[in-house]
């Protein structure tokens, strides 16, 4: 199998209907908070996103909450370098695409300041999560200088972050059907979005 194919696996992937974070629409959901209820299995991934990661000289790692924190923690000790993250605190009004907000926590406003910073998230499709992140980072003077995931589904966030020159590293890339509302297939067809 090959890695593409193991995270997907233990993602747990669903096919349907749904409105992602962003607001985009996607003929398949990832259950991502399976992919740390065995830290052993998801381990070479992200040795492999370390090694990446590495060479940006980063001196801390920020990821939002859930998934990314969880997964910037881990890489955050084996670069040996601070810890950060985000969290949501609105997901936005009415259904415009990336409305969804994401917050340091107060102590750490500071605490990031003139660092160069690695945002990194379990996955990334259209990039919700990761862009609100880096906003957030800057907000507080740091310098994000990496996005980095396991796994990134589609190029939906690549030309957010090329505009900004900040670069992507992945573990896995793999295509992703990804629409904007008023031209997803599975809404014309008239078929509803699912609940997760």
């Amino acid at each position: 199998m090959t890695p593409d194919a193991d995270l997907l696996t233990l993602a747990s992937p669903r096919h349907g209907h749904f409105r992602l974070e962003s607001g985009h629409h996607s003929n398949l959901w990832l259950d991502l908070d399976a992919l740390f209820v065995q830290a052993a299995t998801v381990r070479p991934f992200v040795t492999r996103l370390a090694r990446a990661l590495r060479r940006h000289k980063v001196a801390g790692v920020c990821g939002p909450l859930i998934g990314g924190a969880l997964l910037a923690q881990v890489l955050a000790t084996a670069l040996k370098v601070e810890f950060f993250f985000t969290e949501r605190v609105m997901l936005g009004e009415g259904e415009g695409l990336y409305q969804a907000q994401y917050h340091l926590p107060r102590a750490a406003r500071s605490r990031v300041r003139d660092k160069r910073v690695a945002v990194v998230d379990d996955a990334i499709s259209a990039g919700s999560a990761v862009r609100a992140t880096y906003l957030a980072l800057r907000e507080h003077g740091a310098e994000p200088v990496v996005v980095g995931a396991l796994l990134v589904l589609g190029s939906a966030a690549s030309p957010f972050f090329g505009e900004t020159g900040v670069p992507i590293e992945a573990v896995s890339r793999v295509p992703f059907d990804l629409w904007v509302p008023a031209e997803c297939p599975l809404c014309a067809s008239g078929g509803a979005l699912q609940d997760p």
